[in-house]
């Protein structure tokens, strides 16, 4: 067994990036799932060490049961199928992310390796100064586009559109 831990994440927006710059900081190995083949560059200049489109079935075959933990960012909803084959018994899935629809499960899937699915929404103010104290120590932050309050409305459509890299902030001067 290797001494380096693994962290795992689906996703690459606004948690996303963090997770995997708070994960590399940390000395862990990362495989960042993405849909998008686009955010591959980014994955690896944040840290990851490993990339694979979820929809690259040869490269999820490969890596079918090799996870014991897998974060899941994205707010997308997704076919689960593919993702609970990468756990391994015993493995979980954790969802950070809220999609804007329920969940789909297929039981077997769960069952036959007891598998789990969590969900967490863990932070208080010591936790946010901690982290924000540990990406200071390690020199990064989160990656932003400052907008004017005028464009709100066209930042919501970009939001919407997944072209957003990776949180907008409102320059509160320009109420």
């Amino acid at each position: 067994s290797s001494d380096v831990c693994s962290s795992d994440l689906i996703g690459l927006g606004g948690l996303g990036h963090m997770g995997v710059q708070h994960a590399h900081a940390m000395g862990a190995s990362v495989t960042l799932f993405s849909h998008s083949p686009a955010k591959e560059e980014d994955a690896r200049r944040l840290g990851a060490d490993d990339f694979v489109l979820l929809n690259d079935a040869p490269a999820m075959k490969d890596r079918e049961m090799t996870f014991d933990f897998i974060v899941n960012t994205a707010s997308a909803s997704m076919n689960l199928n593919p993702i609970f084959n990468l756990l391994s018994t015993d493995g979980t899935l954790c969802y950070v992310g809220l999609p804007d629809q329920p969940l789909s499960v297929n039981t077997f899937a769960l069952i036959g390796q007891r598998r789990n699915v969590s969900g967490s929404m863990v932070g208080g103010l010591t936790d946010i100064q901690d982290m924000l104290d540990f990406c200071a120590d390690h020199n990064y932050a989160s990656q932003v586009e400052v907008i004017s309050a005028a464009a709100i409305n066209e930042a919501w459509d970009r939001v919407v559109a997944s072209d957003v890299r990776y949180r907008f902030v409102i320059d509160a001067s320009s109420f």
